[in-house]
């Protein structure tokens, strides 16, 4: 465990007020193959019910709340972002909405987001004169 030093700090979550309420942006790491773009968001402490995640006029957007894992304890130091969070991602054309789907398990939804036939890679045949 690295020491901080009076000057540092740790990296932490961004937080942004929105109204009167602070809320938290997840983090998501982003993978591509042939057939989908996969999004893994770290969500710790998130239950499916507390999770919402939506797709509207070309903006995918993930939102929920983290609830404080001890609230009965002071805690000395946090990292851990509680609140609300909200995440958005614009979707382009080369996904297939109607077939976005999440799943949540052990705190990291994986958002799967097929792509359309148009833009799959596809093998084509060659012929021969023979």
């Amino acid at each position: 465990m690295s020491q901080l030093t009076k000057n540092e700090s740790p990296e932490l979550a961004t937080v942004e007020r929105t109204h009167e309420a602070a809320s938290f942006t997840p983090r998501f790491d982003i993978w591509e193959n042939e057939n989908e773009i996969l999004l893994y968001g770290d969500l710790p402490g998130v239950e499916a019910k507390d999770l919402d995640v939506r797709f509207e006029k070309g903006e995918l957007t993930i939102h929920g709340r983290v609830t404080p894992r001890h609230a009965e304890r002071r805690a000395l130091y946090g990292e851990y972002g509680v609140g609300d969070f909200y995440r958005s991602f614009a979707i382009g054309e080369a996904i297939d909405t109607t077939q976005i789907s999440a799943e949540l398990k052990h705190g990291v939804v994986t958002l799967h987001l097929p792509k359309t036939a148009a833009v799959r890679p596809r093998r084509i045949a060659v012929k021969t004169d023979a």
